[in-house]
């Protein structure tokens, strides 16, 4: 009996333990949730692709917050030449009288068209912190590649803006040196 409690219990652990590994595994697989990371080649790619201007892709915005956020898109949609560098601006306000860090998560429908889509400069790339009852503008830079499959007409880039428990590491870098008595 305890030999089978044993087994049980290191299971259990050993569950535990990968479930954060095979949670990020999921998303990536299903594209959901997934954090963006910075596409290093992207302004390369941009300066380097020919802009094709007999067709034309809709990018359609969409945002949403959660927690403290007001979060919202400039613009609704645009028409977009495949290989046209693109900026599109995100409002964003803490409707908190408190400082507030969140992270946006993009998602893109349909699917297949994330690996298309090129960012060169996003506020998603890491977390942002705001002070209490502060809006800022944040830019997206993209390009959609020229490669993007012909049936594809529609893409739709949505972020959803989330709280980040805890405190940012800057803001906890400026208390700590405020604290050593500067």
């Amino acid at each position: 009996m305890l030999g089978k409690l044993v087994v049980v219990a290191a299971a259990m652990f050993g569950f535990g333990f990968l479930l954060v590994p095979l949670y990020d595994k999921i998303c990536e697989v299903t594209g959901v949730n997934s954090l963006t990371k910075v596409d290093r080649g992207a302004a390369e790619f941009a300066r380097n692709t020919q802009v094709d201007r007999s067709r034309t892709v809709v990018v359609e915005f969409d945002a949403n917050g959660r927690g403290a956020w007001k979060f919202r898109p400039e613009v609704s949609s645009l028409e977009v030449h495949p290989g046209e560098l693109v900026t599109v601006v995100y409002d964003l306000e803490n409707t908190r009288a408190a400082p507030t860090v969140g992270q946006a998560i993009p998602s893109y429908a349909p699917r297949q068209s994330a690996g298309y889509f090129r960012k060169i400069e996003c506020f998603c790339f890491q977390q942002q912190e705001l002070g209490a009852n502060e809006t800022r503008r944040f830019p997206v830079v993209f390009v959609v590649d020229p490669k993007l499959p012909k049936d594809v007409s529609t893409i739709t880039l949505s972020y959803t803006f989330f709280e980040v428990g805890g405190r940012s590491a800057a803001a906890q870098a400026r208390d700590a040196g405020a604290g050593q008595g500067g």
